[in-house]
């Protein structure tokens, strides 16, 4: 069951990059989508112990999206940092206009006051979703993004496997851009503000 997860997740992620419009167009760092992915309507729960749904409660002309957990070594961190950083370079018009969703991968570990308290260290403003493990992957799935609980480790706790990219949901509630891990504050804040002002 896990090398077929991980070998759909592998060719949903090669049919999504060879289905952007080449990359990167001027300036613009992130990889547009065409078609967009799908956004699932099935509702996670955020840290107020409320239903969310990535498609039916994402509801400001972008939402970024990253799925991700707080015991990450490296990765998540690093994403998280520079999503935290990006919303500060925007101007307060651009900045109300979007919003950060952060989707753990651990849910067993990440329970609603450990997520809250972790986003709240990048920005109190951060969605935090956790949900069970196999709905949170059948979310990601048509993201491109492959989730997988790995092997348990001798400290107790356990490997987990997820993709790295963050999806850009439009306002139409379609994932029309994707970026990867390597993405800096700056590069971020420019497409996001590239994004909000297109016609």
């Amino acid at each position: 069951m896990r090398s077929t997860v991980a070998a759909l997740a592998a060719l949903l992620c090669l049919g999504a990059l060879a289905a952007c419009g080449g990359g990167s167009d001027g300036d613009f760092s992130g990889n547009r989508l065409d078609p967009p992915f799908e956004v699932l309507s099935t509702p996670l729960t955020d840290t107020g112990d409320e239903p969310y749904s990535l498609a039916d409660d994402t509801d400001k002309p972008l939402t970024l999206v990253f799925f991700g957990y707080t015991h990450c070594p490296d990765i998540c961190g690093q994403v998280m940092s520079s999503l935290a950083s990006a919303m500060t370079r925007l101007d307060e018009s651009d900045r109300d206009r979007v919003d950060v969703v952060f989707v753990t991968t651990d849910p067993v570990r990440d329970t609603a006051p450990v997520l809250r308290k972790y986003l709240d260290g990048y920005d109190p403003s951060f969605v935090g979703l956790t949900g069970d493990i196999g709905t949170i992957a059948d979310v990601a799935l048509p993201l491109g993004v492959g989730v997988e609980k790995g092997q348990k480790l001798p400290s107790g706790g356990y490997d987990v496997t997820h993709g790295t990219t963050i999806t850009g949901i439009d306002g139409d509630d379609e994932g029309t851009v994707y970026w990867g891990e390597a993405t800096s504050s700056a590069q971020y804040a420019a497409d996001i503000h590239t994004l909000l002002n297109e016609d």
